[in-house]
Protein backbone atom coordinates (compact mmCIF):
# COMPACT_ATOMS: atom_id res chain seq x y z
CA UNK A 1 0.00 0.00 0.00
CA UNK A 2 1.83 3.26 -0.93
CA UNK A 3 1.08 5.96 1.26
CA UNK A 4 2.43 10.10 1.24
CA UNK A 5 4.61 10.40 4.54
CA UNK A 6 5.85 13.78 5.68
CA UNK A 7 8.43 14.58 8.68
CA UNK A 8 10.90 17.22 10.30
CA UNK A 9 14.56 17.54 9.15
CA UNK A 10 17.27 18.72 10.86
CA UNK A 11 19.63 20.51 8.90
CA UNK A 12 22.74 22.64 9.44
CA UNK A 13 22.95 26.36 8.31
CA UNK A 14 24.82 25.22 4.99
CA UNK A 15 21.97 22.68 4.35
CA UNK A 16 19.83 25.77 5.65
CA UNK A 17 20.96 27.91 2.52
CA UNK A 18 21.39 25.13 -0.18
CA UNK A 19 17.75 25.19 0.31
CA UNK A 20 16.58 28.24 0.13
CA UNK A 21 18.13 28.65 -2.71
CA UNK A 22 16.58 25.78 -4.41
CA UNK A 23 13.28 27.60 -3.35
CA UNK A 24 14.72 30.55 -5.07
CA UNK A 25 15.81 28.56 -8.52
CA UNK A 26 11.77 27.12 -8.55
CA UNK A 27 10.18 30.45 -7.47
CA UNK A 28 11.86 32.13 -10.31
CA UNK A 29 11.11 29.31 -12.94
CA UNK A 30 7.03 29.38 -11.74
CA UNK A 31 7.09 33.42 -12.34
CA UNK A 32 8.57 33.30 -15.14
CA UNK A 33 6.86 30.61 -16.90
CA UNK A 34 3.76 32.43 -15.62
CA UNK A 35 4.33 35.61 -17.43
CA UNK A 36 5.23 33.84 -20.66
CA UNK A 37 1.97 32.47 -20.69
CA UNK A 38 0.19 35.89 -19.69
CA UNK A 39 1.71 37.11 -22.77
CA UNK A 40 0.62 34.50 -24.96
CA UNK A 41 -3.22 34.96 -23.51
CA UNK A 42 -2.66 38.58 -24.65
CA UNK A 43 -1.67 37.83 -27.95
CA UNK A 44 -4.25 34.96 -28.58
CA UNK A 45 -6.58 37.98 -28.33
CA UNK A 46 -5.99 39.03 -31.52
CA UNK A 47 -4.37 36.06 -32.78
CA UNK A 48 -6.11 32.51 -31.90
CA UNK A 49 -3.56 30.55 -33.98
CA UNK A 50 -1.07 31.48 -31.10
CA UNK A 51 -0.61 28.55 -29.03
CA UNK A 52 -0.49 27.86 -25.23
CA UNK A 53 2.66 26.30 -24.36
CA UNK A 54 2.70 23.44 -22.74
CA UNK A 55 5.29 22.76 -19.35
CA UNK A 56 7.85 20.38 -21.84
CA UNK A 57 7.67 23.75 -24.03
CA UNK A 58 8.42 25.77 -20.93
CA UNK A 59 11.15 23.85 -19.93
CA UNK A 60 12.79 23.91 -23.24
CA UNK A 61 12.61 27.43 -23.32
CA UNK A 62 13.85 27.90 -19.84
CA UNK A 63 16.76 26.31 -20.75
CA UNK A 64 17.86 27.59 -23.88
CA UNK A 65 16.73 31.45 -22.82
CA UNK A 66 17.07 31.46 -19.10
CA UNK A 67 19.56 29.62 -17.92
CA UNK A 68 22.85 31.24 -19.68
CA UNK A 69 21.71 34.58 -18.51
CA UNK A 70 21.80 33.02 -14.70
CA UNK A 71 24.53 30.33 -13.85
CA UNK A 72 23.44 30.25 -10.17
CA UNK A 73 20.78 27.80 -11.85
CA UNK A 74 23.03 25.05 -12.33
CA UNK A 75 23.93 24.98 -8.88
CA UNK A 76 20.51 23.04 -7.75
CA UNK A 77 18.56 20.17 -8.94
CA UNK A 78 17.43 20.43 -12.51
CA UNK A 79 14.39 19.00 -10.92
CA UNK A 80 13.16 21.72 -8.51
CA UNK A 81 12.34 23.96 -11.87
CA UNK A 82 11.01 21.39 -14.03
CA UNK A 83 8.94 20.37 -11.61
CA UNK A 84 7.71 24.14 -11.13
CA UNK A 85 6.43 24.41 -14.48
CA UNK A 86 4.85 21.63 -14.71
CA UNK A 87 2.78 22.91 -11.47
CA UNK A 88 2.12 25.66 -12.97
CA UNK A 89 0.93 24.26 -16.33
CA UNK A 90 -1.72 22.44 -13.89
CA UNK A 91 -2.82 25.68 -12.35
CA UNK A 92 -3.55 27.38 -15.51
CA UNK A 93 -5.23 23.84 -16.71
CA UNK A 94 -7.58 24.44 -13.21
CA UNK A 95 -8.42 27.59 -15.09
CA UNK A 96 -9.13 27.31 -17.60
CA UNK A 97 -11.99 24.57 -16.71
CA UNK A 98 -13.11 27.47 -14.37
CA UNK A 99 -11.61 25.15 -11.14
CA UNK A 100 -9.75 27.74 -9.60
CA UNK A 101 -8.48 31.23 -10.04
CA UNK A 102 -5.79 32.39 -12.53
CA UNK A 103 -2.21 31.80 -10.74
CA UNK A 104 -0.13 34.73 -8.97
CA UNK A 105 3.20 35.09 -8.93
CA UNK A 106 4.80 33.91 -5.65
CA UNK A 107 6.83 36.03 -3.31
CA UNK A 108 9.65 34.86 -1.49
CA UNK A 109 8.95 34.12 2.46
CA UNK A 110 4.90 34.90 1.49
CA UNK A 111 4.02 31.90 -0.92
CA UNK A 112 4.79 28.53 1.15
CA UNK A 113 8.71 27.71 -0.10
CA UNK A 114 9.10 24.30 -1.62
CA UNK A 115 11.24 22.63 -3.71
CA UNK A 116 11.08 19.05 -5.80
CA UNK A 117 13.94 16.42 -5.64
CA UNK A 118 14.18 13.56 -8.26
CA UNK A 119 16.74 11.20 -8.49
CA UNK A 120 16.56 7.66 -9.89
CA UNK A 121 13.42 6.01 -11.25
CA UNK A 122 10.93 4.02 -9.34
CA UNK A 123 12.84 0.39 -10.17
CA UNK A 124 15.73 1.86 -8.83
CA UNK A 125 15.55 4.91 -6.58
CA UNK A 126 18.30 7.13 -5.95
CA UNK A 127 17.05 9.16 -2.61
CA UNK A 128 18.43 6.79 0.48
CA UNK A 129 17.70 7.10 4.25
CA UNK A 130 20.07 5.42 6.94
CA UNK A 131 17.24 5.71 9.67
CA UNK A 132 18.41 8.75 10.97
CA UNK A 133 19.59 10.69 7.91
CA UNK A 134 18.60 10.86 4.27
CA UNK A 135 20.93 12.10 1.29
CA UNK A 136 19.49 14.57 -0.81
CA UNK A 137 21.19 15.28 -4.20
CA UNK A 138 22.72 18.45 -4.67
CA UNK A 139 22.45 18.62 -0.98
CA UNK A 140 23.82 15.63 0.62
CA UNK A 141 23.21 13.90 4.14
CA UNK A 142 20.91 15.85 6.34
CA UNK A 143 19.36 14.73 9.71
CA UNK A 144 15.66 13.51 10.29
CA UNK A 145 14.21 14.91 13.36
CA UNK A 146 12.54 11.38 13.96
CA UNK A 147 13.72 7.76 12.83
CA UNK A 148 12.55 5.90 9.78
CA UNK A 149 13.06 2.66 8.67
CA UNK A 150 15.66 2.16 6.35
CA UNK A 151 14.11 2.60 2.61
CA UNK A 152 14.47 4.65 -0.63
CA UNK A 153 12.56 6.47 -2.80
CA UNK A 154 13.47 8.43 -6.38
CA UNK A 155 11.19 11.84 -5.32
CA UNK A 156 10.44 14.02 -2.75
CA UNK A 157 9.35 17.39 -1.99
CA UNK A 158 11.21 20.00 0.52
CA UNK A 159 9.14 22.90 2.22
CA UNK A 160 9.43 25.24 4.68
CA UNK A 161 6.72 25.73 7.97
CA UNK A 162 8.06 28.35 9.89
CA UNK A 163 11.89 28.52 10.41
CA UNK A 164 11.08 24.41 10.58
CA UNK A 165 11.86 22.14 7.05
CA UNK A 166 10.09 18.90 6.55
CA UNK A 167 10.63 16.40 3.54
CA UNK A 168 7.43 14.61 1.94
CA UNK A 169 7.50 11.84 0.01
CA UNK A 170 5.58 8.03 -0.82
CA UNK A 171 6.27 4.70 1.07
CA UNK A 172 4.85 1.54 0.43
CA UNK A 173 3.63 -0.09 3.43
CA UNK A 174 1.55 -3.28 4.08
CA UNK A 175 -1.78 -3.01 4.35
CA UNK A 176 -2.79 -3.01 8.23
CA UNK A 177 -4.47 -5.90 10.32
CA UNK A 178 -8.28 -5.27 10.17
CA UNK A 179 -10.56 -5.91 13.22
CA UNK A 180 -13.39 -8.15 13.10
CA UNK A 181 -16.90 -7.69 14.22
CA UNK A 182 -16.29 -3.51 13.74
CA UNK A 183 -19.45 -1.62 14.61
CA UNK A 184 -21.12 1.08 12.33
CA UNK A 185 -21.02 4.31 13.92
CA UNK A 186 -22.39 7.75 13.02
CA UNK A 187 -20.82 11.20 13.55
CA UNK A 188 -22.16 14.52 14.13
CA UNK A 189 -19.63 17.34 14.11
CA UNK A 190 -19.85 20.34 15.69
CA UNK A 191 -18.50 23.25 17.33
CA UNK A 192 -19.04 23.16 20.46
CA UNK A 193 -17.69 19.19 20.46
CA UNK A 194 -14.91 18.33 17.70
CA UNK A 195 -17.09 15.13 17.19
CA UNK A 196 -19.81 13.13 19.00
CA UNK A 197 -20.23 9.47 18.07
CA UNK A 198 -23.59 7.82 17.98
CA UNK A 199 -22.35 5.22 20.50
CA UNK A 200 -21.40 8.22 23.16
CA UNK A 201 -18.79 9.30 22.93
CA UNK A 202 -17.82 12.78 22.85
CA UNK A 203 -14.21 14.22 21.41
CA UNK A 204 -13.61 18.01 22.57
CA UNK A 205 -12.63 20.32 20.60
CA UNK A 206 -9.20 21.80 21.58
CA UNK A 207 -10.12 25.54 19.84
CA UNK A 208 -6.70 26.62 19.65
CA UNK A 209 -7.15 29.57 17.36
CA UNK A 210 -9.32 30.42 20.17
CA UNK A 211 -7.38 29.92 23.40
CA UNK A 212 -4.12 31.72 21.58
CA UNK A 213 -6.62 35.00 19.73
CA UNK A 214 -5.06 36.84 22.39
CA UNK A 215 -1.63 35.86 22.04
CA UNK A 216 -2.14 36.03 18.10
CA UNK A 217 -3.15 39.82 18.38
CA UNK A 218 -0.13 41.13 19.64
CA UNK A 219 2.06 39.81 17.89
CA UNK A 220 0.32 41.22 14.55
CA UNK A 221 0.74 44.53 16.70
CA UNK A 222 4.20 44.11 16.86
CA UNK A 223 4.75 43.45 13.47
CA UNK A 224 3.07 46.65 12.34
CA UNK A 225 4.30 48.45 14.42
CA UNK A 226 8.28 47.44 12.89
CA UNK A 227 9.54 49.48 9.48
CA UNK A 228 9.46 47.55 6.84
CA UNK A 229 12.45 45.62 5.55
CA UNK A 230 13.98 45.76 9.26
CA UNK A 231 15.64 42.79 11.05
CA UNK A 232 13.26 43.79 14.16
CA UNK A 233 10.42 43.35 11.23
CA UNK A 234 12.18 40.01 10.17
CA UNK A 235 11.96 38.74 13.98
CA UNK A 236 8.76 39.26 14.90
CA UNK A 237 7.07 38.20 11.38
CA UNK A 238 9.31 34.64 12.64
CA UNK A 239 7.07 34.67 15.92
CA UNK A 240 3.95 35.08 14.36
CA UNK A 241 4.54 31.92 11.77
CA UNK A 242 5.61 29.89 14.74
CA UNK A 243 2.15 30.97 17.09
CA UNK A 244 0.59 30.14 13.34
CA UNK A 245 2.14 26.92 12.73
CA UNK A 246 1.58 25.59 16.71
CA UNK A 247 -1.90 26.09 16.27
CA UNK A 248 -1.88 24.53 13.06
CA UNK A 249 -0.65 21.44 14.36
CA UNK A 250 -2.52 21.49 17.34
CA UNK A 251 -5.77 21.44 15.10
CA UNK A 252 -4.42 18.61 12.83
CA UNK A 253 -3.39 16.19 15.79
CA UNK A 254 -7.02 16.60 17.57
CA UNK A 255 -8.12 15.56 14.03
CA UNK A 256 -5.54 12.60 13.03
CA UNK A 257 -6.11 11.42 16.17
CA UNK A 258 -10.02 11.17 16.06
CA UNK A 259 -9.91 10.03 12.38
CA UNK A 260 -7.41 7.48 12.97
CA UNK A 261 -9.39 5.94 15.89
CA UNK A 262 -12.86 5.93 13.34
CA UNK A 263 -11.53 4.34 10.47
CA UNK A 264 -9.96 1.85 12.54
CA UNK A 265 -12.25 0.51 15.02
CA UNK A 266 -15.54 1.00 12.78
CA UNK A 267 -15.96 -0.81 9.50
CA UNK A 268 -18.62 2.48 8.45
CA UNK A 269 -18.15 5.66 9.71
CA UNK A 270 -20.88 7.95 8.47
CA UNK A 271 -20.79 11.71 8.35
CA UNK A 272 -22.96 14.87 7.02
CA UNK A 273 -22.02 16.00 3.15
CA UNK A 274 -21.45 19.77 4.71
CA UNK A 275 -21.13 22.30 2.27
CA UNK A 276 -18.27 24.12 4.43
CA UNK A 277 -17.23 27.00 2.15
CA UNK A 278 -20.90 27.92 2.55
CA UNK A 279 -20.46 27.93 6.41
CA UNK A 280 -17.49 30.17 6.36
CA UNK A 281 -19.18 33.04 4.24
CA UNK A 282 -21.23 33.36 7.98
CA UNK A 283 -19.20 36.07 9.49
CA UNK A 284 -20.63 35.64 13.03
CA UNK A 285 -19.15 31.50 13.48
CA UNK A 286 -16.62 31.49 10.59
CA UNK A 287 -13.97 32.07 12.94
CA UNK A 288 -14.89 29.32 14.85
CA UNK A 289 -16.00 26.56 11.75
CA UNK A 290 -12.44 27.36 10.54
CA UNK A 291 -11.01 26.28 14.22
CA UNK A 292 -12.69 22.98 13.65
CA UNK A 293 -11.06 21.80 10.53
CA UNK A 294 -14.17 20.34 8.50
CA UNK A 295 -12.83 19.81 5.53
CA UNK A 296 -9.51 18.49 7.00
CA UNK A 297 -11.79 16.23 9.00
CA UNK A 298 -13.46 14.87 6.35
CA UNK A 299 -10.18 14.60 3.72
CA UNK A 300 -8.26 12.51 6.25
CA UNK A 301 -11.00 10.11 6.70
CA UNK A 302 -11.59 9.45 2.68
CA UNK A 303 -8.06 7.93 2.73
CA UNK A 304 -7.96 6.67 6.30
CA UNK A 305 -10.96 4.12 5.53
CA UNK A 306 -9.48 3.04 2.51
CA UNK A 307 -6.06 2.01 4.75
CA UNK A 308 -7.96 0.24 7.36
CA UNK A 309 -10.57 -1.61 4.73
CA UNK A 310 -13.85 0.30 5.89
CA UNK A 311 -16.39 2.69 4.13
CA UNK A 312 -17.05 6.32 4.54
CA UNK A 313 -21.00 7.27 4.34
CA UNK A 314 -21.34 10.50 3.24
CA UNK A 315 -25.00 11.38 4.37
CA UNK A 316 -27.00 14.14 2.65
CA UNK A 317 -26.26 17.43 3.55
CA UNK A 318 -30.22 18.66 3.93
CA UNK A 319 -31.09 15.46 6.25
CA UNK A 320 -33.40 17.31 9.53
CA UNK A 321 -30.88 14.84 11.62
CA UNK A 322 -31.23 17.56 14.35
CA UNK A 323 -35.37 17.41 13.84
CA UNK A 324 -35.46 13.88 14.30
CA UNK A 325 -36.13 12.34 17.83
CA UNK A 326 -33.86 9.04 17.28
CA UNK A 327 -36.18 7.26 19.81
CA UNK A 328 -39.92 7.37 18.00
CA UNK A 329 -39.07 9.24 14.37
CA UNK A 330 -40.98 12.09 15.44
CA UNK A 331 -40.05 15.05 13.35
CA UNK A 332 -40.14 18.61 15.28
CA UNK A 333 -39.79 21.01 12.64
CA UNK A 334 -38.10 23.27 14.29
CA UNK A 335 -34.72 23.40 16.35
CA UNK A 336 -33.27 26.44 16.91
CA UNK A 337 -30.01 26.49 18.30
CA UNK A 338 -29.78 27.78 21.18
CA UNK A 339 -31.91 24.80 22.03
CA UNK A 340 -28.93 21.89 23.26
CA UNK A 341 -31.77 19.12 24.39
CA UNK A 342 -33.66 17.17 22.28
CA UNK A 343 -37.33 16.83 23.75
CA UNK A 344 -39.58 15.29 21.94
CA UNK A 345 -42.97 16.51 22.55
CA UNK A 346 -44.59 12.84 21.44
CA UNK A 347 -42.59 10.07 23.69
CA UNK A 348 -40.88 12.52 26.00
CA UNK A 349 -37.39 11.41 25.37
CA UNK A 350 -35.02 14.04 26.06
CA UNK A 351 -31.48 13.87 25.26
CA UNK A 352 -28.38 15.89 23.96
CA UNK A 353 -29.20 17.73 20.87
CA UNK A 354 -25.55 16.36 18.83
CA UNK A 355 -26.00 12.93 20.82
CA UNK A 356 -29.19 12.48 18.92
CA UNK A 357 -28.01 14.10 15.53
CA UNK A 358 -25.23 11.59 15.29
CA UNK A 359 -27.85 8.30 16.39
CA UNK A 360 -30.28 9.92 13.17
CA UNK A 361 -26.60 10.05 10.83
CA UNK A 362 -25.87 6.68 11.74
CA UNK A 363 -29.72 5.25 10.46
CA UNK A 364 -29.71 6.97 7.68
CA UNK A 365 -29.94 5.23 4.47
CA UNK A 366 -30.20 5.90 1.09
CA UNK A 367 -34.10 6.53 -0.55
CA UNK A 368 -35.25 7.59 3.17
CA UNK A 369 -38.58 9.26 3.51
CA UNK A 370 -38.59 12.79 4.71
CA UNK A 371 -40.89 15.55 4.63
CA UNK A 372 -41.17 17.84 1.44
CA UNK A 373 -37.83 20.34 1.46
CA UNK A 374 -39.94 23.85 1.55
CA UNK A 375 -41.03 22.00 5.18
CA UNK A 376 -37.18 21.66 6.59
CA UNK A 377 -34.74 23.12 8.29
CA UNK A 378 -31.30 21.76 7.58
CA UNK A 379 -29.46 19.91 9.62
CA UNK A 380 -27.68 20.99 12.93
CA UNK A 381 -24.42 22.05 12.07
CA UNK A 382 -25.99 24.07 8.77
CA UNK A 383 -28.29 25.69 11.26
CA UNK A 384 -25.61 26.60 13.25
CA UNK A 385 -24.28 28.75 10.59
CA UNK A 386 -27.56 30.57 10.72
CA UNK A 387 -28.90 29.36 7.38
CA UNK A 388 -32.47 28.79 7.42
CA UNK A 389 -32.66 26.92 4.04
CA UNK A 390 -31.11 24.98 1.51
CA UNK A 391 -29.56 26.74 -1.79
CA UNK A 392 -32.29 27.49 -4.10
CA UNK A 393 -29.69 26.20 -6.94
CA UNK A 394 -30.21 22.73 -5.44
CA UNK A 395 -33.87 22.25 -7.65
CA UNK A 396 -34.23 18.60 -5.78
CA UNK A 397 -32.85 16.49 -2.71
CA UNK A 398 -30.46 14.18 -3.71
CA UNK A 399 -32.29 11.10 -1.95
CA UNK A 400 -35.87 10.53 -2.74
CA UNK A 401 -38.60 11.96 -1.37
CA UNK A 402 -42.02 11.63 -0.63
CA UNK A 403 -43.95 14.74 -1.12
CA UNK A 404 -46.33 15.29 1.63
CA UNK A 405 -46.34 18.38 4.25
CA UNK A 406 -48.55 16.38 6.49
CA UNK A 407 -46.42 14.14 7.46
CA UNK A 408 -43.95 14.39 10.86
CA UNK A 409 -43.37 10.82 11.54
CA UNK A 410 -39.72 9.47 9.46
CA UNK A 411 -38.82 6.13 8.93
CA UNK A 412 -35.79 5.35 9.47
CA UNK A 413 -35.00 1.79 9.98
CA UNK A 414 -36.58 -1.15 11.14
CA UNK A 415 -33.97 -1.93 14.34
CA UNK A 416 -35.56 1.11 16.84
CA UNK A 417 -34.42 -0.83 20.08
CA UNK A 418 -31.10 -0.26 20.34
CA UNK A 419 -30.98 3.29 21.74
CA UNK A 420 -34.69 2.90 23.43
Amino acid sequence: MLLSFKTELKPNNRQVTKFRQHCGVARHAYNWGNSIILETLTARETDKTVKIPSAIDLHKRLVAEVKPLYPWYYESSKASPQQALAELRTAWDRCFKKVSKQPRFKKKGASGDSFYLEQGTKAKPGINNDGKRVKLPKIGWVRLHEPLPVTAFHNCVISRKSDRWFISFKWEIEQPEILPNRPTVGVDIGIKELAVCSNGQTFANPKAYRRMSRKMKRLQRRVSKRVKGSNNRKKAVSKLAKLHLKISNIRKDSIHKLTTYLAKNHSEVKIEDLNVKAFLKNHKLAGAIADCGMYEFKRQLEYKTQKFGSKLTLVDRFFPSSQICSTCCHHRHKMPLKVRAFECPNCGNIQDRDLNASRNIERWFEGIFIPEKSELAVSSTVSACGVDKPDSSHATATMNQEINTKITYVQLSLDLGNYG
